[in-house]
């Protein structure tokens, strides 16, 4: 870093509101910070820490990253930082890559504590500067706790190198952050963490950079939070000075910043030691060792930047809940989507259970071999009173190889039914996840088609259908001579023309095309369950064995479309996330108010030399 020139002196120590009593008695009280609060930040902590944004949403990254920050300065700044009001100031001195942070931290200590140099990025981890004094605090790592303490430099950007420095007064420390656009990921994550645990910020930037767009996006974000800011303009040509001082003010004013304490280093060369002359560095110098002596202006800015930082959780927590919402949402309507396709599946098969289709083919041609369409009719034209004896007599005498042909049509058909529909909607739910972000971030190659044993189980569905058919007809026969009077092959017999008929929903009145594919099916079918049972009991049979079929192909669907749902239910977030957060930074809100910590003015710190 180089400067020239010698700046101009202000004096003035920071004004506060006026306070009574011990600076310690007064933070140590239960009311300096209300006994609800710390309690409310854990609870934010935890709620923060619960929130999980998985599905693949446009707010989904800024909504962890947000937790992260967020998780991060609980953790590093404000359960730290409200346990311990009087604890020493910290300035975290941040700003962009080549500013020269090292350099004045190093002057302002007059050690060379922190690497300085040509080669960037120059701090690979943050170092912290503080008085002998003042150590054990930061040694125990309360704040900052992620950061693992060294007393040695290092290259690892999650470790924080203590260094004492016997010049810097008690109740001060500096912290040289990584650069803030540092070319390292790490690094540039690792300044914004620093910076959100700063009781004061300290920004270095330079006459040729003070424009760039980074360093003011983060004043903003700090003037939001209401943290206490103070700005250091360096290596200024002595001609430019007063212009681009005055330029530099007039952006800070347009930003609400014209406040913030402004200092203009001009250029200069460092000592042997790589330190810029004290006279340089004396404003500076002055202006950190007179708020280093007064308690009460630490305090005030203590109180103020923590104040602030806690007023600004809640709407960034709002965020954080509106984002958790917006998985919910998500989630429920890529459900929606799945129970749609699987709903339609649903339909088709009770459509096919309507119109016939069932009907054709192969199971129309095995029907009427079974029944032997000539005697069958001749018979069903006789009269009704003889008709239960005839036909007990022509199905007890039947052989059986009919019957087991027909019952291997009706299961051939029903599982065929059941294959289609069943990829059709696998399909139909894979299009429609496809389509959403987040569902798409979700599917499997394998999600496309139904399960590789799917044929077994709905080949298995049938027959235990087709059993629970012949259950049906023994226990509705139960009362009737004709269980009694007739062997197995006629319950089969009747359990088949029951199936035939659940294939109808027209109560057997044969429709156009029913006749037209049935050839009389399923009249035929009515005449012989009729005969045995009479029509009540017809419609009965027909009814339940319909529902039990419909219940049975139901959970077969379910059990497809469970395999997307539990993707779902993998990544959704907790249905009362958005809640839970909401009520842990309301309970914050309360507290804080109730804290008096926003109470009086806030800490006014005295200008720079640059204004």
């Amino acid at each position: 870093m180089t400067t020239k020139g010698d700046p101009a002196t202000r004096s003035g120590a920071p004004t506060v509101a006026a306070r009574t009593g011990s600076p310690d008695a007064t933070e140590d009280a239960p009311g300096a910070t209300g006994d609800g609060l710390p309690a409310a930040l854990t609870g934010l902590r935890a709620a923060i820490g619960a929130a999980r944004f998985p599905l693949t949403l446009p707010s989904s990254e800024p909504a962890r990253r947000t937790a992260t920050a967020l998780a991060d300065q609980l953790d590093d700044y404000l359960l730290p930082r409200l346990a311990r009001l009087d604890a020493p100031l910290l300035v975290v001195v941040g700003g962009s890559t080549g500013a020269g942070k090292s350099t004045l931290v190093n002057s302002l200590v007059k050690a060379r504590v922190s690497a300085a140099g040509v080669l960037r990025p120059t701090t690979r981890s943050p170092v912290l500067v503080c008085n002998p004094a003042d150590a054990a605090w930061f040694r125990q790592g309360e704040l900052l706790p992620g950061l693992t303490r060294t007393t040695e430099p290092s290259e690892d950007p999650r470790s924080l190198h203590l260094v004492t420095a016997p010049a810097l007064p008690p109740g001060l420390a500096f912290l040289d952050a990584p650069d803030i656009d540092s070319v390292v990921d790490a690094n540039r994550a690792l300044a914004g963490q620093l910076l959100a645990a700063a009781d004061l910020w300290l920004f270095v930037t330079t006459a040729a950079r003070y424009a760039d767009a980074v360093p003011w996006e983060l004043l903003r974000s700090a003037r939001s939070r209401g943290a206490a800011i103070a700005l250091v303009l360096d290596r200024v040509p002595p001609e430019a000075a007063d212009e681009i001082a005055a330029h530099l003010s007039e952006m800070l004013a347009a930003q609400e910043l014209d406040t913030a304490p402004l200092f203009v280093l001009p250029e200069t060369w460092v000592d042997g030691q790589g330190l810029l002359p004290e006279k340089v560095t004396a404003p500076l110098s002055a202006w950190f060792a007179r708020l280093a002596a007064d308690a009460e202006a630490r305090a005030a800015v203590v109180r103020q930047t923590l104040d602030g930082a806690l007023a600004s959780l809640h709407p960034t927590v709002e965020v954080l809940a509106e984002a958790a919402d917006e998985q919910t949402a998500a989630a429920d309507a890529l459900d929606e989507r799945v129970r749609a396709a699987y709903r339609g599946a649903q339909r088709t098969v009770e459509e096919g259970l309507k119109d016939g289709r069932l009907l054709r083919g192969e199971v129309l041609a095995r029907w009427q071999e079974f029944v032997g369409t000539g005697e069958f009719f001749r018979t069903v034209e006789a009269r009704i009173g003889r008709l239960r004896d005839r036909l007990v007599a022509a199905v007890t005498g039947r052989p059986t190889a009919p019957a087991v042909e027909l019952r291997h049509a009706i299961e051939s058909q029903l599982v065929t039914l059941l294959r289609g529909v069943a990829s059709e909607a696998a399909e139909s739910a894979y299009t429609a996840w496809k389509a959403h972000p987040a569902g798409a971030a979700l599917l499997a190659p394998e999600l496309a088609h139904p399960s590789d044993d799917l044929p077994e189980r709905a080949e298995r569905l049938v027959r235990d259908w087709q059993r629970g058919v012949l259950e049906l007809v023994k226990a509705e026969g139960s009362d009737r001579r004709f269980v009694a009077r007739t062997a197995a092959y006629a319950v089969n017999a009747t359990g088949l023309a029951v199936m035939i008929a659940v294939f109808a929903s027209t109560a057997f009145i044969p429709t156009g095309l029913e006749v037209a594919t049935g050839a009389g099916t399923t009249v035929a079918a009515q005449t012989v369950l009729q005969a045995i049972f009479g029509d009540q009991a017809v419609r009965t049979l027909a009814n339940k064995a319909r529902a039990d079929l419909l219940d049975r192909v139901r959970a077969l669907l379910d059990t497809e479309a469970a395999r997307y749902l539990a993707r779902t239910d993998e990544a959704r977030p907790g249905t009362d996330t958005g809640d839970g957060l909401r009520q842990a930074a309301g309970r914050v809100e309360v507290a804080r108010h109730r804290s008096g910590l926003a109470d009086g003015e806030s800490a006014t710190l005295p200008a720079g030399d640059g204004r």
